[in-house]
């Protein structure tokens, strides 16, 4: 069963395709987009050494040649040295601007590669095929493309969308279980800000999904893409509503700042522990009931992930520090923190009128 899901962006229209043999598929899938049978795949080790060959496999059976490159796995790829190297990789294969490119992997070569078709020859069409649950879910629709800097997460990059996104719910049973709760991090966050509906159903079935069960994780990844996909179209370059997906990403964002964008702490990890930070700071300030931070700790206890500060091994700078870094992230407006605070579950908010004291405090307590 596939299933689809349509981002009507008028004039970059893209479809979202989400089911099993997908990879198996990808020729027939991407050949319509084509000008020329040909595409270049970017990967990194860790997929490539257990997928890249069925993809092939799936472009061979249309008739489409490929050539790929592979970098290395981990978040400090989303830097300028393996951007650089990726733009030019592209250019000496002599890609050209009606070509597609294809990114395969989870978040960081989605967004290292999705950059770099942003501003190879001033823009060429890419194809997201995410093997991640945080990339299925989160990452690989809407757009958002980049780097890392010195400075902060994801300060350097484009809106570029893609042309395509095909999430093959089979590559996620070749997840560790870390990495598996890292992307449900994300998946939790849509029913946090949207859907207290949705969040009834991962109480009841999250575990169902994180065992293997295939429904279970279509369904997952097809209501977070519909309320992903809703929210880019009410508004793709986040001058508003989008803001609303960066529900705990301003706690998230300075923890892995803090902790080096290193193992120490994966991102949907951060995304977890922000949004109970987030609900925390909402119930302090009285903006929800104190049920419901309780609620979303107990559901994150329960699905076994990181919930507080204190989860993430190894030493952390002091709850001024940790506000400073803050101040680096992208939803600063006007020299002012933009938080994604919630008056309940499912009914979050964009607010910059937090007194920092209040954010010390939840971080002092974290």
């Amino acid at each position: 069963m596939i299933e689809t899901v349509s981002v009507p962006l008028e004039g970059r229209e893209y479809d979202v395709r989400i089911g099993q043999g997908l990879l198996a598929r990808a020729g027939a899938e991407i050949a319509p987009l084509l000008k020329r049978p040909r595409v270049a795949i970017v990967s990194d080790e860790n997929v490539a050494a257990l997928h890249l060959s069925a993809l092939e496999q799936g472009l061979e059976a249309a008739g489409i040649s490929h050539v790929s490159m592979t970098l290395p796995a981990g978040e400090s790829t989303k830097s300028w040295p393996h951007f650089e190297r990726t733009v030019e990789w592209l250019l000496e294969q002599k890609v050209e601007r009606n070509d597609i490119v294809i990114a395969f992997g989870g978040g960081v070569i989605g967004d290292l590669v999705g950059f770099a078709a942003s501003v190879l020859r001033r823009g060429v069409r890419f194809v997201q095929i995410p093997t991640s649950l945080l990339a299925q879910v989160d990452s690989s629709v809407g757009g958002k493309t980049g780097i890392n800097a010195p400075q902060g997460k994801n300060l350097i990059g484009a809106f570029h969308q893609p042309s395509l996104v095909l999430a093959d719910i089979d590559v996620l049973g070749t997840l560790i279980e870390r990495d598996y709760l890292a992307g449900y991090g994300e998946v939790v966050k849509y029913g946090l800000l949207g859907d207290a509906d949705f969040f009834d159903w991962l109480e009841q079935n999250a575990k169902r999904a994180a065992g293997g069960d295939i429904d279970a994780r279509i369904h997952a990844v097809r209501r977070s893409v519909e309320m992903k996909a809703e929210i880019v179209l009410r508004d793709e370059t986040e001058q508003g509503d989008r803001a609303l997906l960066n529900l705990g990403h301003t706690f998230c964002h300075a923890l892995e700042a803090a902790t080096g964008y290193s193992d120490r702490l994966l991102h949907g990890e951060g995304v977890a522990i922000g949004c109970a930070l987030a609900f925390e700071l909402s119930a302090r300030l009285g903006l929800c009931s104190q049920e419901d931070p309780s609620r979303v700790r107990a559901h994150l206890q329960d699905m076994g992930m990181k919930r507080n500060l204190s989860d993430i091994p190894g030493d952390l700078p002091g709850a001024e520090a940790l506000l400073d870094l803050m101040g680096q992230d992208k939803k600063v407006l006007d020299g002012k923190l933009r938080f994604i605070l919630a008056r309940g579950i499912g009914q979050a908010f964009v607010t910059s009128d937090v007194p920092a004291d209040a954010v010390l405090s939840v971080l002092r307590d974290g």
